[in-house]
C-alpha cells in the first residue's frame, strides 16, 4: 500500500512539554497553561488495582502509570478538538504511549495548521477517515463473498489505510474479497495471523461492571460479565443473551438480576439488561484488586491509548487500542468493533473497557488468552447508548 506523507510538524507547545515530563511528553494541561512541576504526576483518580494492572501489562513503573493516566486524559480531549477543527480533512489520530504525544492525520495544509495550533503533531496523508470508513463499508457489503480464512478488517490510522486480517495462508482469499468489494487495493493491506477470533462467553449485588451474570440456554448455562451501569440496568455484549431471556446473579439461576431488554448480534454486539427493583446498577467497575473505578464519562480514547478491561474470568487487564471500526468473524460477522492488545478469556464477554475513568465499550471477542497474550475487540459504548436510548451512570 502506498502512503503519501507530505510533512511532519510538531507544535512549540508539545515540543516544550516533551523535554520536561519523564520520557513521556504530553501532560494533562491545555495549551497556554503553566505547570509548577511537570516531572511529578498529580495524584491519580484511579484505583490501586487499575494502576497496578497498567504497570503489569504495559511494563511501566508506578510514576509512569500515574503519568500515563493523565496523558491519556489529555489525548482524548485533544483528539476530540482536532476532529472538530479538521472537519472532513480529519484522517485519524494515534497516541504514542512511549512519548505521550498525539499525532493527528489530516489531508490538507489548512487543517494541519488548525490542528497544530491545538498542540498536536500533524501528519499530512492521502486519505481522510471518511474515505477509509467508506472502504470498510464496502468490505462489509461484500462480506458474504469472504472465504472462511478471512477473519475481519479494520481502519488503521497509522498506515492511513484499511487492514484485512486472515488466517495463515489466506492472502489469496483476502485479495478476492478486496476485488469483490471493488475498493482501491492501494488502500488495503493484508495481515496474516494464526488464531481465529471467538466470543468470550463461557459455560458454566449492587451491580458493578465486570461482575459475572448467568444466562440459561437450551444446552447449558453461559456466564458473561456486566458492562456499565445505566439507568434501569446495565449494558453488555449482544451475544451474551437473547431478548426477553433472564439474566441471573448466580450459576444456579435462583437469583435473578432481571431480563435482557434488547440484544443485537451478529452485525453488532450490543445489548442491555433491565434489572428488577431489588438490584441497583452503579457507576462503578470492579478492578479485581479489592477496589473499583468510578466511571466519570464516555469520552472516546484515540488509537494508541492505554485501555483496561474488567471481566469475571480474568479480572483486570490492560493494553492499548490498535484500531477502530474493525469488522471481525467471531464466528459470525460483527462490524464497528475496536481492536486492542488487552487479553481476555471465555466469560469476560460483555465486560467494560475504560480509558482512565472514561467508559469505552464492552468486550466482544478476540484471540489468544491471558497467559500467552492476545488480541481482543470491544463494542464501542456510544452506539449502544444511542441505539437503546440509555443513560450512562457517571460520577
Amino acid at each position: 500500500m502506498q502512503k503519501s506523507i507530505v510533512s511532519l510538524r510538531k507544535s512549540p507547545f508539545l515540543a516544550a512539554l516533551s523535554t520536561g515530563v519523564l520520557a513521556l511528553g504530553l501532560t494533562g494541561t491545555t495549551p497556554g497553561t503553566a505547570t509548577a512541576d511537570q516531572s511529578t504526576p498529580a495524584p491519580s483518580r484511579l484505583s490501586a488495582g487499575h494502576l497496578q494492572a497498567l504497570q503489569r501489562d504495559l511494563g511501566v513503573d508506578p510514576q509512569e502509570a500515574a503519568m500515563l493516566s493523565q496523558q491519556t486524559d489529555a489525548a482524548r480531549t485533544l483528539e476530540s478538538q482536532a476532529r472538530a477543527v479538521a472537519g472532513d480533512a480529519f484522517g485519524g489520530a494515534v497516541f504514542d504511549i512511549e512519548t505521550g504525544g498525539l499525532t493527528v492525520a489530516v489531508t490538507d495544509r489548512k487543517a494541519a495548521d488548525a490542528v497544530d495550533d491545538l498542540g498536536a503533531t500533524t501528519e499530512l496523508v492521502e486519505r481522510s477517515e471518511d474515505e477509509l470508513t467508506d472502504v470498510v463499508t464496502k468490505l462489509n457489503e461484500a462480506e458474504d463473498a469472504a472465504d472462511a480464512s478471512v477473519t475481519g478488517w479494520y481502519l488503521d490510522p497509522r498506515a492511513n489505510g484499511v487492514v484485512v486480517t486472515v488466517l495463515d495462508g489466506g492472502q489469496a482469499a483476502a485479495a478476492d474479497l478486496i476485488a469483490q468489494a471493488g475498493v482501491d487495493a492501494e488502500a488495503v493491506t493484508i495481515d496474516e495471523g494464526a488464531d481465529r477470533p471467538r466470543t468470550f462467553a463461557n459455560t458454566a449485588t449492587d451491580i458493578h461492571g465486570g461482575n459475572p451474570y448467568y444466562n440459561p440456554r437450551p444446552d447449558r448455562t453461559y456466564v458473561c460479565s456486566v458492562g456499565f451501569g445505566v439507568e434501569g440496568g446495565y449494558v453488555t455484549a449482544g451475544h451474551c443473551g437473547e431478548r426477553g431471556k433472564g439474566a441471573f446473579h448466580n450459576a444456579g439461576l435462583t437469583v435473578r438480576y432481571g431480563k435482557v431488554a434488547d440484544a443485537d448480534f451478529p452485525g453488532t454486539d450490543m445489548g442491555w439488561v433491565k434489572t428488577t427493583g431489588r438490584w441497583t446498577p452503579t457507576r462503578r467497575v470492579n478492578d479485581y484488586n479489592g477496589g473499583s473505578v468510578t466511571v466519570a464519562g464516555a469520552e472516546e480514547a484515540p488509537v494508541g491509548a492505554a485501555v483496561c478491561r474488567s471481566g469475571q474470568t480474568t479480572g483486570w487487564h490492560c493494553g492499548t487500542i490498535q484500531a477502530k471500526n474493525q469488522t471481525v468473524y467471531v464466528p459470525h460477522t460483527v462490524h464497528g468493533l475496536t481492536r486492542t492488545t488487552v487479553c481476555a478469556e471465555p466469560g469476560d464477554s460483555g465486560g467494560p473497557y475504560l480509558s482512565g475513568d472514561q467508559a469505552q465499550g464492552v468486550t466482544s471477542g478476540g484471540a489468544g488468552n491471558c497467559t500467552s497474550g492476545g488480541t481482543t475487540f470491544f463494542q464501542p459504548l456510544r452506539p449502544i447508548i444511542e441505539k437503546y436510548d440509555l443513560t450512562l451512570l457517571t460520577s
